[in-house]
C-alpha cells in the first residue's frame, strides 16, 4: 500500500472527531490527497443495525459481528483502494473501538482481534487521553436523553441510563488504556483546548508523514 493510514480513537466525549475534522480540512488545503471514513457508516448493513438496535434483537457476538461487517465493506470498497491508490485515510474510530467496546460487552479479546485480522494495523494512531469524568461531563451537558445501547443498558450494569452510561465508558476506558503498549498509540492530552490538540496532531502528522510526495499534482 502506497498510501497512509491514520486513525482516532478516544472515548465519547473526548474530541476526536473534532480533531479529525480539523486535521482533514488542513490537509485539504495543503493539497494533499485525503479520504475521511467514519465508524458505523456502511449503508450495506445499515438497515440491519437500526433494526437490531430498535428491537434489542442483538447479543454481544452479533453486535460484534454486524459491526465487523459494516468495517470489512468499508475496508474493501473505501479504505484498502485509496490507500493502494495513495491517499492518506483518515478512519473516525478504526476496529479498535471494536476491541474496546466489544471486550466490554463480554467478546472474547483474542476472538475480537482475529475476526479483524485483515485489517492493517495504521501508520498512525492517535488516542485522544481523557478523564473519564471530564469525557462523561461533556457529553451529558449535551445529550439530554441517552440511547438504549449509547448508554450500554443492554448489560444491565444499570437501570439509571446515566449511571449504566457512567459504568459501561469507564470499562471501555480500562480496555483502551490496555492497548496503548500493545498497538503504540500517540496519546493526546484531551483536556488541553480544541487549537493546541490541533497543532500537535497536524506536528505528529507531518513529523511521521512525507506530506510532499501526497500532494496531489499541480499542488505545491
Amino acid at each position: 500500500m502506497t498510501g497512509k493510514l491514520i486513525a482516532v480513537e478516544g472515548l465519547d466525549g473526548s474530541g476526536k472527531s473534532t480533531q479529525v475534522y480539523l486535521l482533514r480540512r488542513w490537509l485539504e488545503l495543503e493539497g494533499v490527497k485525503v479520504f475521511f471514513t467514519e465508524w458505523n457508516s456502511s449503508d450495506l448493513v445499515k438497515s440491519a443495525t437500526k433494526r437490531g438496535k430498535n428491537q434489542n434483537l442483538l447479543t454481544p457476538t452479533t453486535f460484534c459481528l454486524i459491526h465487523c461487517t459494516d468495517f470489512a465493506d468499508r475496508w474493501e470498497r473505501q479504505i484498502l483502494p485509496l490507500l493502494n491508490a495513495g491517499y492518506i485515510v483518515l478512519c473516525d474510530r478504526y476496529k479498535f473501538t471494536a476491541f474496546a467496546r466489544d471486550a466490554t460487552r463480554g467478546c472474547d479479546r483474542e476472538w475480537i482481534r482475529s475476526v479483524y485480522g485483515f485489517a492493517a494495523v495504521p501508520d498512525i494512531t492517535l488516542f485522544f487521553r481523557v478523564p473519564l469524568q471530564v469525557a462523561l461531563g461533556r457529553i451529558l451537558s449535551g445529550r439530554p436523553v441517552l440511547k438504549y445501547h449509547e448508554a450500554g443498558m443492554d448489560m444491565g450494569f444499570s437501570k439509571d441510563p446515566y449511571e449504566s452510561f457512567s459504568i459501561f465508558q469507564g470499562k471501555i476506558n480500562d480496555e483502551y488504556n490496555k492497548m496503548i503498549d500493545e498497538f503504540g498509540f500517540v496519546v493526546i492530552d484531551a483536556t488541553q483546548s480544541i487549537e493546541v490538540m490541533q497543532q500537535e496532531v497536524r506536528k505528529i502528522v507531518a513529523e511521521r508523514i512525507d506530506l510532499a510526495s501526497y500532494r496531489l499534482r499541480g499542488k505545491k
